[in-house]
């Protein structure tokens, strides 16, 4: 990793309304039987209706007690988000997946082991973020997202100023979002974003705080993917600072 104090500069190009939105194929290898049964039958019933005000408290969304929520945008094959939702049965989570064939995988594991702790969106995260009432999440995770390494291509990833202030008035004070990638651009991309969001702070203090993924991380196909082709990968951590107190 290199110059990851170095300005980017990301202004101009797409208008700020398309900035951050879902780019790119939502359905890949043709789905199973199996896998199409599940979409039409099991997804509903996980779903939430974004059509729908959000409850006050988001944890009547969940048909178990959990003392907090927390949100995973893109979760991909789903590694992560089922490795946390079984290691923390007392918190909430919100699976985001626009991408047909994982969450037809997602949905195949709640039917092999259901966990009632997860709740799924099958749609852009920028239709979830503004649902979200003020302060209801402890934590966003963004675990490597699409890179969309051309430049003339970084205006469509997830990471915006607009996307920012969105998780920022999501997560409640002291929550955190946190973000994975093996794409330098990318990281370097977030950090200038999340460094002059006033709301956040990156919770960094040493080197190995960014090169070492933090407690209760499980390995995934994504991060294999890049180790095994020589990219080294960051996992950021940024905090929710806690809104000024005027007077």
């Amino acid at each position: 990793m290199t110059a990851l104090n170095d300005p980017i500069d990301d202004r101009g190009g797409e208008a700020p309304s398309r900035r951050g939105a879902f780019f790119g194929r939502r359905k890949g290898h043709r789905l199973r039987a199996t896998q199409a049964e599940l979409m039409a039958n099991a997804l509903p019933a996980r779903a939430l209706d974004l059509d729908q005000p959000a409850p006050a408290d988001l944890a009547t969304l969940f048909p178990c007690p959990v003392r907090a929520v927390r949100v995973e945008i893109g979760f991909g094959g789903g590694e992560h988000l089922l490795h946390e939702a079984d290691a923390n049965p007392d918190v909430g989570f919100i699976g985001v997946e626009p991408f047909v064939n994982g969450m037809a995988k997602m949905l195949a594991a709640l039917a092999a082991a259901p966990r009632p702790n997860i709740r799924l969106v099958h749609a852009d995260a920028l239709g979830l973020l503004p649902w979200l009432p003020e302060g209801s999440v402890a934590g966003i995770d963004l675990l490597y997202p699409d890179p969309w390494p051309k430049k003339r291509h970084w205006k469509r990833r997830f990471v915006s100023d607009d996307t920012v202030a969105l998780m920022a008035r999501a997560i409640r004070p002291g929550g955190l979002f946190r973000f994975a990638s093996d794409i330098d651009s990318y990281v370097e991309w977030t950090l200038v974003h999340l460094r002059r969001a006033p709301q956040f702070e990156w919770t960094a203090e040493r080197a190995d705080d960014w090169r070492r993924p933090w407690a209760g991380w499980p390995s995934t196909r994504y991060e294999a993917k890049a180790i095994a082709a020589g990219r080294q990968p960051a996992y950021l951590v940024f905090r929710r600072r806690a809104p000024a107190v005027s007077g």
